[in-house]
């Protein structure tokens, strides 16, 4: 196993656990990056995704932040839709670009995001809600990733609820999304040759455990909340233009 690999899964998964997230969407890129079989790189990602934000969410439902009223509506469609898209086939040319712009907007969405403003739970149409999540979902479970990066932008924009419950819900949104998604791609690739392939990167998954859990207890005491979304951002951005050049390598090549 690459340990420069090992060590930026263990970097990757304190940042992002630091700010409620899990880190699918720089873990799926890290192993595009190292030319890992991309049919395995879902499993991979999703099963990270899940070790790191469980103890969030956990957190979060034992404090009160998260109510089956206020996320449901996010997760109807959200769920079985992370699942179909788990199922989909996907060239491998395709995967590397949707995962490129998905970063690409991510870290965007990150680095100019405004501190947010405290605000009480506004219940926003259930359409609207549905149809947001249920396309998160969809992306999340084609490219290995939970979608709460891109969830939290959302509901901020339209100051959905607090900071604190943007986070619970985002946490609970990846949970439950990369546990559908990683269902569907395993009815997809489950075979023994695949599980066989993925087994040879099982280190990833202490490392995310280990990581995670500083994040989660520690939250990053040394640095702002502000510090550390800017460089989760920069991470990401780096990481994304690094897919794009490879996308465009492979187009053109």
């Amino acid at each position: 196993m690459n340990p420069i690999l090992l060590a930026l899964f263990f970097i990757t998964a304190i940042l992002y656990a630091s700010v409620g997230f899990g880190g699918g969407s720089t873990y799926t890129a890290l192993l595009v990056l190292v030319d890992a079989n991309y049919l395995i790189i879902p499993i991979i990602s999703l099963s990270c995704n899940i070790l790191v934000v469980s103890g969030n969410s956990v957190q979060y439902i034992r404090s009160g932040f998260v109510s089956i009223r206020t996320v449901w509506p996010f997760l109807v469609l959200s769920v079985p839709m992370a699942w179909v898209g788990g199922f989909i086939q996907i060239p491998h040319l395709y995967f590397i670009g949707l995962l490129s712009v998905s970063l690409l907007f991510a870290g965007i969405s990150l680095l100019f995001k405004k501190t947010p403003t405290e605000s009480k739970y506004t219940a926003s149409p259930l359409p609207a809600t549905a149809l947001i999540g249920g396309g998160l979902g969809l992306l999340s479970g084609m490219v290995g990733i939970g979608g709460g990066i891109f969830l939290a932008p959302i509901l901020h924009k339209i100051s959905w609820g607090s900071s604190k419950h943007i986070a619970a819900l985002c946490s609970l949104f990846i949970l439950v999304n990369s546990i559908s998604g990683l269902n569907g791609q395993l009815m997809k690739h489950g075979s023994i040759q695949t599980m066989q392939s993925a087994q040879a990167y099982w280190l990833l998954l202490p490392m995310v455990v280990v990581g995670g859990f500083i994040g989660n207890r520690l939250n990053l005491k040394v640095f702002s909340e502000n510090m550390i979304r800017k460089m989760t951002a920069l991470l990401i951005l780096f990481v994304a233009m690094r897919l794009l050049f490879k996308f465009f390598t492979l187009l053109t090549g």
